[in-house]
């Protein structure tokens, strides 16, 4: 099998528009029913579901934990949550699988947890692929995608959206389990 890597020269939200074309490229070749994109305003979560525009295919959009930036705010905004809602897209809001209580107990005491480790390992790739990977753990975890089919998983560095992973997903516990199958695309270093 050949298949052709998208590379943006740069990381950022200016490579949103051009990501979404081609995981809805992608998405139609494969016949992948599932998307999980990481937007902590919803903006992109709105972006990309309007691209697809399909609604049987079923798109989670993830957002930050409450209190990520402070108090018990949820990021997600007001404007892009009624949207997001309106085409039948599920919000998740929740810890996040490759930090968590680990990043709690670094930043008080020092030191890396494991799950830090194989968050900088999958930074190898860029911070979208291991934004990718934590989403779908998260989504799986809660019940939102399934484990027994590919799934595309869609995210950025900072704001917007510069990586796009296929992969089979799993839960938290067989976290060595997880296949990525393609990079779509991701940012060159």
């Amino acid at each position: 099998m050949e298949k052709t890597i998208y590379y943006f020269e740069n990381s950022g939200e200016e490579n949103t528009n051009k990501l979404i074309e081609l995981v809805k490229i992608r998405r139609e070749e494969l016949g992948i029913d599932h998307i999980v994109v990481a937007s902590a305003s919803g903006s992109s979560g709105v972006k990309l579901t309007k691209s697809i525009g399909n609604p049987e295919v079923k798109i989670i959009n993830v957002t930050h934990h409450a209190g990520f930036k402070g108090g018990d705010l949820i990021e997600v905004e007001s404007q892009y949550k009624t949207e997001l809602e309106e085409m039948g897209v599920q919000i998740y809001v929740g810890s996040h699988s490759l930090s968590g209580v680990g990043r709690g107990i670094s930043n008080k005491f020092g030191g890396i947890t494991p799950v830090e480790i194989i968050a900088a390992t999958l930074r190898i790739f860029s911070q979208g692929v291991k934004v990718g990977v934590e989403i779908s753990i998260m989504a799986a975890d809660a019940g939102l995608i399934p484990t027994d089919l590919e799934v595309i998983a869609v995210g950025g560095t900072g704001k917007g959206l510069d990586s796009a992973i296929v992969l089979k997903p799993v839960h938290m516990g067989n976290f060595f389990d997880l296949k990525i199958n393609e990079i779509i695309a991701m940012p060159r270093p």
